[in-house]
C-alpha cells in the first residue's frame, strides 16, 4: 500500500534552516508528481511546493519563493523540502502528498516550529 513518511521537522530560529524528507513506498515513485503542503493551527492545509515526476519542473507558493527548494531523488524514492531563511509564519505541520488516480495520499506530517 502507498506509504509516505515525513521527517526532518523541529524547532528553528527565525533565519534558520531545516530540510524535510518524505520517503515513499507502495507505488512507482518516479511516475508521479509530488507535493508538499502545510497546515498551521486553525487554518486550512495549503500547497507549498510541487515537483514533477522527473524533477525538471517545480512550483512554489509566493510566500516561500526564493527561500524553499523542493527536490527529489527517484533512486531513493524520496522527496525533499529545503527551507532556508525560516520565518515564524512558516510554523505548521508539513505533509507530503501524492495523487494517484483520483486518490490523495498523505503522510503523517512533521511539525516545523519557527521561534526564538
Amino acid at each position: 500500500q502507498v506509504q509516505l513518511v515525513e521527517s526532518g521537522g523541529g524547532l528553528a530560529q527565525p533565519g534558520g534552516s531545516l530540510r524535510l524528507s518524505c520517503a515513499a513506498s507502495g507505488f512507482t515513485f518516479s511516475n508521479y508528481r509530488m507535493k508538499w503542503y502545510r497546515q498551521a493551527p486553525g487554518k486550512e492545509r495549503d500547497l507549498v511546493a510541487l515537483i514533477n515526476s522527473v524533477g525538471g519542473t517545480t512550483s512554489y507558493v509566493d510566500s516561500v519563493k526564493g527561500r524553499f527548494t523542493i527536490s527529489r531523488d527517484n533512486a531513493k524514492n524520496t522527496v525533499y523540502l529545503q527551507m532556508n531563511n525560516l520565518k515564524p509564519e512558516d510554523t505548521a505541520v508539513y505533509y507530503c502528498n501524492v495523487q494517484i488516480g483520483y486518490t490523495d495520499y498523505w503522510g503523517q506530517g512533521t511539525q516545523v516550529t519557527v521561534s526564538l
